[in-house]
């Protein structure tokens, strides 16, 4: 291996940054004539999705050594979702995946690294990571920390969702049983949440090997794909390809195409759309509209069918769904295997299951995610009809208003909210919460009271990608910049048409005027910290909601 310029590690006066290095253990050779990774290792001992991954690392920077480059691994704040659902703290977790990026950017710059492997599995820690693989778009790969194993209670395979709604049934016995049994093993709760959403879109992203984002954390063929990621590496650096160069319009495409057929989180949206600002490209969430009508859900990992991401796995992973879609894909567009797209998938070979079906037999004839607009959010909003009953796919109903997920929460268990009504959820968005909150609470008690076939939401907060049911997120612009969904009163009648992909408050132009010029802005919920610097620099959801001020500079 020829390791290119040196200089800044070379010349006589980076003695004082050698130093550091050789007073770390490494020695003047490999200071001066190898490659220095930088390994991003998310590890956290709380998280069953991120507890597991000094493993991992290891395996990389085995790798890494095996590939003739020092690893040097570093740490990037991590945190579970799933300890803060029902806290208001929950409001941070979007926010973490500009804490994740910025974290790293930090690192990487001051350290000069020559290239990156990063470790993830959940939610915003992994969207973080790509984020700042756009960012810095130096040679990058990443690492998933791959699906848990499914639970088993009474003999029926359960996952961490299903805590949430035994959370509040009310039968405590069977909540203990179920806590002691639903998450088995490490790894990312395996269904169809922003975790394993994120990781499968990895391999469309370009950044994760394919045939590798779903090994699951239990398989140690997860720790060898870690070895061949530190090895690979040094194949993107001689040849000095970049995420700009793996990640193009089409890339950032065939990923809104994965993601409709899996049914991914409504997360990913977001998440896309922040890589998109990242790197210049033009995709808006126009194009999430547009590719919603051309294809189904093809997907049936739960929320959208019965089955887990380890089945997905099994079946044929993100390779087999691919394959399944590869006459709508984009192929010709380069891989992190140094072929195109084409070529990688003419090595795989798939047959319609149950778990992933074909485009001629989808699971579905809707798309796992789709773009609503309307009076009530005409920049955008977000539902998933995958989850939706059959008979709500077009709903309509009397508003009744709430301004935090824990009021929403007490009406529904007080039996305030009955059938035919539609809670409207607001000041909950990226400027409002601030850090647009996971509304879990309301929704898991619509379905823990049986009232998901009777009773909608709309809002401009998130959801995880575990929820499901007739409700509309994302909603913009958001309440607290003035948006129709703060102008919207007890009674008034929603309409919300899944088909014709519209959402609406039934009052005339003129009487929406009149309440807008009646509107007075809350004061900020937060007004200091890095909630109250998120609020202050984040773009709207369909820009991505990220704290990237500067794109619309450029």
């Amino acid at each position: 291996m020829t390791v290119k310029d040196r200089s800044y590690w070379n010349q006589d006066n980076a003695a004082h940054r050698r130093v550091m290095y050789k007073a770390s253990g490494f020695t003047d050779r490999e200071i001066k004539t190898k490659y220095h990774i930088g390994v991003v290792n998310t590890f956290m001992e709380g998280s069953p999705g991120s507890a597991h991954l000094r493993q991992i690392a290891e395996a990389v920077k085995q790798g890494v050594w095996a590939g003739g480059g020092i690893p040097i691994e570093f740490g990037a704040p991590s945190t579970c979702g799933n300890v803060s659902n029902g806290a208001e703290e929950l409001k941070y977790e979007l926010v973490g995946r500009d804490i994740v990026a910025a974290s790293i950017e930090f690192v990487t710059k001051v350290h000069h690294f020559d290239a990156l492997i990063m470790i993830a599995s959940c939610d915003n820690i992994i969207a973080g990571a790509y984020l700042a693989a756009c960012r810095l778009n130096i040679p990058t790969i990443l690492v998933t920390g791959g699906p848990m194993q499914p639970g088993v209670c009474y003999g029926k395979k359960v996952l961490a969702p299903d805590l949430d709604v035994a959370i509040l049934s009310g039968n405590k016995h069977d909540l203990e049983y179920m806590e002691e049994r639903v998450c088995p093993s490490y790894g990312a709760c395996p269904s169809m949440g922003t975790a394993n959403t994120m990781q499968i879109l990895g391999e469309a992203f370009n950044l994760v090997i394919p045939g590798t984002a779903t090994i699951p954390a239990s398989d140690n063929a997860k720790i060898r794909s870690a070895r061949e990621a530190g090895m690979h590496i040094f194949d993107l650096i001689e040849n000095d390809v970049k995420p700009s160069d793996l990640i193009t319009r089409e890339t950032l495409l065939n990923s809104i195409i994965v993601d409709m057929a899996i049914a991914g989180s409504t997360n990913a949206i977001l998440h896309i759309l922040a890589m998109a600002k990242e790197l210049n490209l033009d995709v808006t969430i126009d194009d999430f509209d547009r590719i919603s009508h051309e294809i189904p859900c093809i997907v049936g990992v739960k929320p959208s069918g019965p089955f887990n991401v380890v089945d997905l796995h099994n079946a044929g992973g993100v390779p087999g769904v691919m394959k399944m879609l590869e006459s709508k894909l984009y192929t010709d567009i380069p891989t992190l295997n140094g072929v195109s797209l084409k070529e990688v998938l003419s090595n795989v070979s798939i047959k319609s299951t149950d778990v992933i079906r074909s485009l001629e037999d989808p699971l579905f004839d809707e798309p796992g995610l789709k773009v609503l607009r309307g009076n009530l959010s005409p920049n955008g909003s977000i539902i998933r009809p995958t989850g939706i009953p059959a008979d709500m796919k077009r709903f309509q109903g009397k508003a009744k208003t709430f301004s935090n997920d824990f009021d929403a929460l007490k009406a529904i268990q007080s039996g305030e909210i009955v059938e035919g009504d539609v809670i409207v959820l607001r000041y909950e968005g990226c400027k409002g919460a601030p850090g647009m909150k996971e509304v879990m609470l309301s929704t898991d008690a619509l379905v823990a009271k049986n009232l998901q076939n009777s009773v909608g939401l709309v809002t401009d907060a998130r959801f995880s990608g575990f929820n499901h049911g007739p409700i509309v997120g994302h909603v913009s612009p958001e309440a607290y910049d003035g948006g129709p969904i703060a102008l919207v009163e007890d009674g008034d009648i929603i309409t919300v048409d899944t088909i014709k992909g519209t959402v609406d408050v039934e009052i005339s132009d003129e009487e929406m005027a009149r309440r807008r010029a009646n509107w007075v802005r809350p004061e900020p919920k937060v007004k200091s910290g890095i909630l109250a610097l998120y609020a202050d620099t984040c773009l709207p959801p369909e820009e991505g909601g990220a704290m990237q001020s500067w794109v619309n500079k450029k």
